[in-house]
């Protein structure tokens, strides 16, 4: 098993989701393949993890085109919390999620 971690990641976890949902499961040059095209801003760090986690791979002996993506995990790496001034002296609060991504390969 070959692990790799993307630790802040500045997109919401929810967003990277739909990204790691479509890629799990799938051996790693289909899902490689299928973040090259997917037009979605996640997909490239998630393609870099993955690649990442080849490497490691690679490095205990294992072949890279029989590994299979099993798992990917997106869990909130925090949040950075700002305030907007807004009218009469209030002000909003905007929330700048970020997320961890945790790749296994098998």
């Amino acid at each position: 098993m070959a692990h790799a971690t993307l630790k802040s990641h500045n997109q919401s976890p929810r967003k990277v989701r739909l990204v790691t949902d479509m890629v799990k499961g799938k051996k790693v040059p289909a899902a490689l393949s299928a973040l090259e095209f997917l037009p979605r801003r996640a997909s490239e760090p998630v393609a870099k993890v993955i690649k990442s986690a080849v490497a490691s791979a690679k490095a205990e002996g294992k072949e890279p085109d029989d590994l299979v993506v099993q798992s990917i995990i997106v869990e909130s790496a925090g949040m950075m919390k700002k305030y907007m001034p807004r009218a009469f002296g209030r002000a909003a609060p905007i929330r700048r999620r970020k997320s961890r991504v945790i790749v296994t390969l098998a």
